[in-house]
């Protein structure tokens, strides 16, 4: 008996032993955020406790977006006046979090918005990936300065990625800030304002298919946007399988041991000398 017990305790400690490797795959998208970082997402028109720049607002919802993505490979565009990768398509969220905190509008020389470079780099980040299950989230306030755009969504929607566009800012416009302070002016003096332009950021949507959203300060505008629209309209790709070492579980053995144990204390006889004589 004391013997079962021993192995009992043994078997409740969970021994582990011998090295295993074991197969992990997991479904998603690639997605892939391209960000606006041109002087005009430093204007302070989102309230929210507060008033916060346009590019504070995007980037919180981002960090917001990489708590809830599961099994999608995320990567990040920055464009101003020309684009490049911030951070290639990855699993790792929080190395993409770590890249997301880097950005600026010091980043890109190259002045101005050019919407068509920001997706054509996204689309060249996810070259070589499964149709079907691409998308681009273009966070921007849609003033464009490049052109080309409509040419670029055309190409996006031949590639069958869709975009989904959110805008922030506001309609009636807000002044540039410089970084000496002031703010940004034209040639005769007069304030340069930044509008949001949705028309352009809806007709981005239609043509790849996507959806736009506005930015809405306290609400979760990206967080619904990827739950009812990218996860919902997207079919997640079978994604490669990595392999990890793990030690095996070894408890069984102690079970089974205290088992055989009991077994055989049942079926052996008891001691003679515990035996009563009859008077």
């Amino acid at each position: 008996m004391l013997f079962a017990v021993l192995m009992l305790v043994l078997a409740l400690a969970q021994p582990r032993w011998g090295l295993a490797w074991e197969e992990i795959r997991r479904d998603g998208v690639d997605l892939i955020i391209a960000l606006d970082v041109s002087d005009s997402m430093l204007v302070q028109d989102v309230q929210n406790k507060g008033h916060l720049s346009r590019l504070e607002q995007a980037k919180r919802e981002i960090v917001d977006l990489l708590r809830i993505v599961d099994g999608d490979r995320v990567g990040l565009v920055a464009f101003a006046g020309a684009a490049f990768v911030q951070c290639p398509l990855t699993l790792d969220y929080n190395a993409a979090a770590v890249f997301l905190d880097d950005l600026n509008t010091d980043l890109i020389a190259v002045k101005g918005t050019a919407l068509a470079e920001g997706i054509r780099t996204a689309l060249t980040a996810m070259a070589g990936a499964e149709h079907g299950s691409q998308a681009i989230i273009l966070i921007t306030d849609g003033e464009d300065h490049g052109g080309e755009v409509a040419a670029a969504a055309q190409q996006a929607a031949e590639q069958h990625v869709r975009i989904f566009p959110i805008g922030i800012g506001r309609d009636e416009g807000a002044p540039i800030p410089k970084p000496d302070g002031g703010f940004v002016r034209d040639a005769q003096g007069n304030l340069v304002l930044s509008r949001l332009d949705e028309p352009t950021l809806q007709a981005i949507a239609n043509t790849t298919g996507g959806i736009y959203s506005r930015s809405v300060a306290g609400e979760m505008d990206l967080e619904r946007l990827y739950r009812r629209g990218i996860r919902a309209m997207l079919k997640s790709k079978r994604g490669a399988a990595r392999r990890r070492q793990h030690f095996e579980e070894r408890f069984v053995y102690f079970v089974g041991l205290a088992a055989l144990a009991l077994m055989l204390e049942a079926l052996l006889p008891s001691d003679p000398r515990r035996r009563t004589t009859p008077p």
